[in-house]
């Protein structure tokens, strides 16, 4: 269970225990050296490789554990819906039909953990989102979990539209259904400046530090954790709500998306490399 799973905000954060900070980038904040990192994952979207829930395919169209989460059911691929490609662009759509809300999600691993996981790292997503009040647009990476163990759940971006100044960005540790540890910061942003552009989302994770990046430039960071060097799969998706109201949801919202990509940091003196699977 993740916080996605439990639609995690501001307030619930709050009684999760998930501090919540705001966060405006510093005039000259520094950017992310790609040059020490290795391209480990890269996904132009030219084509769209996903199955339903797993069968040897780049992506599944729902979280491992199979839960939806938020006002919007995540439906299995079909022609055209909830997933296209144009361009080189993909776009998630979420669409009312037969009274209830449609929309896509997509994850890198499945419920054996099969696919693609990365242990540390620089993961992005560049995206451009829909906006208005309901949308619940997401870059994420997660992991199962199993015996009870610690989970580590690291949301780059969550937009909920009805702000448009700003989006968060989220760490968490779950435990059995709660949040034992975890930040949430507000990244303040020039009014539908996210809806009317691509931007890079991006976060670096090491045993040192968790950094948030937008546009490849630094807006948050905070200590790490062991929870968060395990190996963790990518998510995308466009929900709905999240614990806001949806009345007046733009039919259909769609979220653009123009790559996902994950680096490993190169092996340095003294240092090794952290990668995926």
């Amino acid at each position: 269970m993740t916080g996605k799973f439990i639609g995690c905000i501001a307030v619930i954060c709050a009684v999760a225990g998930v501090a919540a900070w705001s966060h405006s980038p510093s005039a000259a904040p520094s950017r992310i050296d790609l040059s020490r990192y290795t391209l480990t994952f890269d996904e132009p979207f030219d084509t769209l490789d996903v199955s339903s829930r797993g069968s040897g395919t780049r992506w599944i169209a729902h979280t491992p554990w199979n839960g939806d989460f938020g006002d919007a059911a995540f439906i299995d691929p079909q022609k055209d819906k909830p997933f296209r490609i144009i361009k080189g662009i993909l776009e998630i759509e979420m669409r009312m039909r037969d009274q209830r809300w449609e929309s896509g999600l997509l994850s890198s691993g499945d419920q054996f953990s099969r696919g693609f996981l990365q242990s540390g790292g620089y993961f992005e997503a560049r995206a451009k989102l829909p906006g208005g009040p309901g949308v619940w647009p997401a870059f994420w990476l997660g992991s199962n979990s199993t015996g009870g163990i610690p989970t580590p759940e690291i949301d780059v971006l969550e937009y909920y539209g009805q702000f448009p100044d700003l989006y968060r960005a989220t760490t968490h540790v779950w435990q059995q259904g709660k949040s034992i540890s975890g930040t949430s910061y507000k990244i303040e942003v020039p009014r539908a400046s996210l809806e009317k552009a691509f931007h890079t989302y991006g976060v670096s994770i090491d045993s040192q530090d968790v950094i948030f990046y937008l546009d490849r430039r630094e807006v948050a960071r905070e200590p790490s954790r062991p929870e968060y060097l395990k190996p963790m799969f990518l998510m995308l998706d466009l929900g709905a709500g999240g614990g806001w109201p949806i009345a007046g949801m733009r039919n259909p919202s769609i979220m653009y998306v123009d790559y996902v990509r994950a680096y490993a940091l190169k092996p340095s003196k003294g240092r090794s490399a952290i990668g995926g699977k």
